[in-house]
């Protein structure tokens, strides 16, 4: 067992983990169309956007567009992808090539690989709009372990969307003391809506909400992989509110502590909790005050708490509150929201 910050108070009252849903996502968890006309399809060759303008009806929701080198295109829909294989007559076969991979990449980067470099080395790289685009291809490490995609043959289009209000049924079972929102756990499988509803929990701690007792707050968000804030040359391209002062691409561990005492936020979020360091950060930070809002995958608390370092996160008492996601009905899916059962 890891050591910890002294924990006060007590425990809320348990609540069953399991009950049937809170409530069914809104429609707009899955609108997409309109980024992905205007910021995705103008970067990817004019044979393959111009088979998926006319394949595609406008206005469908599209999560993710995949180029495989030699494959088909795949566009990722809420509940389906469709494969570009040219299986039937609304489908046609887009096989994207090397060279159409290696003109693509060119525009995403804007020619820029070096100015890039350490987000080829994470594996994305952030284009306007918040978007993220996965790279995968042939690999070299050097010697200090860095990795280095160097042949890339595979980008994956990640639509980033910010869904205003994504969290405002859910604000009065998270209200905690001081006008805040009490330290949450968002757990969910991926894709089925962690970071959308923990960017609205931000901007709703930032805003206020009256009506749900909460009063406007200051907000750092520790931002590593750019997905909460979307931020692109430094500049949320999220709405995370008007009181957040984000870090991005900072260790999470590292930059819980930075903000802490740079910025003196009252809340504090990041995403995607994952060993030692992370969460002796959020002990720390909420030992010092500070609401902590963060995910972690899982598909509920039970599996959430097999994990050494969650488990003893949420056995100390650290979190209040936890929300459970599922894709069941759609992305946002509330499968439990509430007090954070006790062990």
């Amino acid at each position: 067992m890891i050591g910890s910050p002294a924990r006060t108070g007590v425990l809320p009252a348990p609540a069953p983990p399991n009950r049937s849903s809170v409530y069914s996502p809104p429609a707009s968890w899955d609108a997409g169309w309109e980024a992905f006309e205007r910021d995705i399809l103008p970067l990817v060759p004019d044979r393959i956007r111009l088979g998926i303008l006319a394949s595609l009806p406008r206005g469908m929701a599209v999560n993710e567009l995949r180029l495989r080198a030699g494959l088909p295109v795949c566009a990722v829909l809420p509940a389906r992808d469709i494969l570009f294989d040219g299986s039937g007559p609304s489908v046609p076969c887009l096989i994207a090539t090397g060279e159409e991979i290696g003109r693509t990449l060119s525009l995403v980067s804007d020619c820029s690989y070096y100015a890039l470099e350490s987000e080829f080395a994470n594996g994305y790289i952030t284009i306007p709009g918040g978007h993220r685009v996965g790279l995968t291809g042939q690999a070299a490490v050097w010697a200090d372990g860095t990795v280095r995609i160097r042949d890339v043959s595979g980008l994956s289009f990640r639509i980033a969307r910010a869904v205003k209000g994504a969290g405002a049924r859910l604000a009065r079972e998270l209200a905690g003391s001081y006008g805040r929102l009490a330290s949450t756990l968002i757990v969910s499988p991926p894709g089925a809506g962690k970071t959308t509803l923990l960017r609205d929990l931000c901007r709703i701690s930032g805003e206020g909400m009256p009506e749900a007792g909460i009063r406007p707050s200051q907000v750092g968000i520790v931002d590593e992989r750019s997905e909460i804030a979307a931020c692109y040359g430094g500049i949320p391209q999220h709405d995370v509110g008007p009181r957040a002062d984000v870090l991005d691409r900072c260790p999470k561990a590292r930059g819980i502590m930075m903000v802490m005492r740079s910025m003196g936020p009252e809340v504090i979020a990041t995403d995607e909790l994952g060993g030692e360091e992370d969460a002796r950060a959020v002990a720390a930070a909420i030992s010092g005050g500070a609401v902590v809002l963060a995910t972690c995958h899982g598909n509920d608390l039970e599996q959430v708490r097999k994990r050494p370092y969650s488990r003893w996160l949420l056995s100390e008492g650290y979190f209040d509150k936890a929300v459970v996601l599922s894709r069941r009905k759609g992305p946002g899916t509330v499968e439990y929201a509430g007090d954070l059962p006790r062990t």
